[in-house]
């Protein structure tokens, strides 16, 4: 597991960057909301990415910084970049939401688009041909994983009685890190990845004991999911988790609505699978904290769900 220390002095290094987000209850159930969506990119990204070039040394940033991102890790990378007065270059897939896209821009990174599998290829390498700068990896680098687990901390604060704590799966190092902080403290406490039914790797690495490809299908659900688990990342992750809830394109699109319309938060697809994992009654019952990892989605995505509908 990351280890405490590493976690405690992460929350002091990224003080004042990172905001400490409300945990609120869904009415009327035992079901408590992380609000990472309510973080100054809109979601948990900032902690780690923050918490990665704070860390580093000048030398390793003289020439920038450099990560491969679906929007959320890009916009956490460019926004601490610009803080500490260095260049971001953002490596992203090119089915990335035009929305994610642009609050990049905004915030001052450089973005190369390019297909899927070249940008997991980068992912897999921790390096991208012609890319220059520090690689801070979105997964697997230790101190964006100790950054993420500041969120542990604060939830096991708030809520020191939790009995199942739901983190959705991207790659793992939001849920190696929220998960290290918590067995710490709690080890009783249960730690569930959630991921959508177009990509779960984790419920695969686990049936068959080791990382398994699985058919990737690009979703609404953009910022959760892979095709399979890192290896470097698998040891770790098999560690810290209690098992893995597969959630339908339909459930979370209903977890979406019933954000906005009962607790008036706007939550991307992969905030949201978290509740509908809660939702589903097939983590148990007892006291759940759902992390709403980040509100970044298109509003012509948003538009359509709140309709009724599911969006691919």
């Amino acid at each position: 597991m990351i280890p405490l220390a590493e976690i405690e002095a992460a929350r002091e290094r990224i003080a004042g960057a990172a905001v400490r987000t409300p945990l609120v209850r869904l009415p009327d159930t035992d079901i408590w909301l992380k609000l990472e969506n309510l973080q100054p990119v809109a979601s948990f990204k900032i902690r780690g990415a923050t918490n990665a070039i704070r860390a580093a040394s000048p030398e390793e940033l003289a020439g920038g910084v450099v990560t491969a991102s679906a929007g959320n890790m890009a916009q956490g990378l460019a926004w601490a970049a610009r803080e500490a007065g260095v260049p971001a270059t953002i490596v992203c897939p090119d089915h990335a939401p035009k929305t994610k896209l642009e609050r990049i821009e905004r915030l001052g990174g450089r973005v190369i688009s390019v297909p899927f599998d070249d940008w997991w290829r980068a992912i897999e390498e921790s390096h991208f041909e012609g890319a220059q700068g520090l690689f801070v990896h979105p997964v697997q680098d230790e101190r964006v994983m100790a950054g993420n687990g500041t969120i542990g901390l604060e939830l096991i604060e708030d809520l020191p009685d939790v009995d199942t704590v739901l983190v959705p799966f991207g790659g793992g190092g939001l849920i190696s890190g929220i998960a290290s902080a918590v067995k710490a403290l709690r080890p009783g406490t249960r730690v569930f990845a959630c991921e959508p039914e177009t990509a779960a790797a984790v419920t695969a690495a686990l049936a068959a004991g080791e990382p398994a490809e699985v058919e990737y299908t690009p979703s609404f659900v953009d910022g959760a999911g892979a095709r399979t688990v890192l290896p470097a990342m698998w040891p770790l992750v098999r560690e810290v988790i209690d098992g893995a809830h597969v959630a339908t394109l339909d459930e979370t699109a209903g977890a979406v609505r019933l954000l906005a319309e009962r607790v008036r938060v706007i939550a991307e697809g992969a905030g949201a699978l978290t509740l509908a994992g809660a939702l589903s009654g097939r983590v148990g019952g007892g006291r759940i904290a759902c992390i709403v990892s980040g509100g970044n989605i298109d509003f012509s995505v948003l538009t359509r769900i709140l309709a009724g509908e599911t969006p691919a």
